[in-house]
């Protein structure tokens, strides 16, 4: 039996042949809009952008239903399933173990501690889950020093590429993703996410160039004409006015 909001569904375009395929974007779409609510800390936000990705599950219960591919009862025991196998201390059926482990042992694949990451993850999150995975099973620095001397390596390789011309180029790039890499690896062995710190970078840049592209038009300046050293100064300017209100950062 359909559920009593099927039919007014029906004339939604995207439930139409390949309906799985063509929610793939709006989907993906509300959960970043969700993560982009949780950055900015905005319980409103948050709140419409919960209701509107769940919705969006709700849309795949009902495809899956209508296909007899599964039910909202099986996804319900499969979540109570991976809760009990991945944390057994909670429900008094084992020791904690390293999450890794688990989880690979739940996929039966000795190749590799890395298999099952999805190749379409944003590749900074990419980089954090492949650190992270190594060192679930032990491969990982014992604190930051290693990760910080790692990047200072990376480093002087990416200036030692610099200035070679076209022809290494594809050199430069592989040093600068070995250096990203690196970085990304430091903040996850200092406790922090690097997304949410580039996230955090952004925010901080788009704003100070906003207040650039005011101060500009405010002196008569052209932005495209104006040089960088008369740039240079209104960003300057900038920086030094979040210091006195209070929220200056270095960078």
């Amino acid at each position: 039996m359909n559920p009593p909001w099927h039919a007014p569904w029906r004339w939604w375009p995207t439930f139409e042949s390949g309906a799985t395929g063509t929610l793939r974007p709006y989907l993906i779409e509300e959960a970043h809009e969700l993560a982009a609510a949780l950055g900015q800390d905005d319980p409103v936000a948050i709140r419409e952008e919960v209701a509107d990705l769940m919705l969006h599950l709700a849309w795949q219960l009902v495809l899956g239903a209508e296909t007899g591919e599964f039910s909202a009862d099986e996804i319900a025991d499969l979540v109570v399933a991976k809760m009990r196998r991945r944390h057994p201390h909670l429900f008094d059926l084992g020791e904690r173990e390293r999450w890794e482990t688990l989880k690979r042992r739940e996929r039966q694949d000795d190749r590799s501690v890395l298999a099952g990451l999805p190749a379409t993850l944003p590749e900074l999150l990419l980089a954090y889950r492949l650190q992270e995975r190594a060192a679930g099973v032990g491969f990982d620095w014992p604190d930051s020093h290693g990760p910080l001397t790692k990047v200072h390596e990376e480093l002087a390789e990416v200036e030692a590429e610099l200035g070679g011309g076209s022809e290494a180029h594809g050199r430069l790039e592989a040093e600068i993703g070995d250096l990203l890499f690196a970085v990304g690896n430091l903040a996850r062995k200092t406790g922090v996410q690097p997304g949410a710190a580039l996230d955090r970078a952004n925010a901080k840049f788009r704003e100070r160039f906003t207040q650039i592209e005011q101060q500009a038009e405010a002196r008569g300046l052209v932005l495209g004409e104006a040089t960088l050293t008369e740039l240079d100064e209104i960003w300057e300017d900038v920086k030094s006015r979040e210091k006195g209100e209070g929220r200056g950062e270095k960078g």
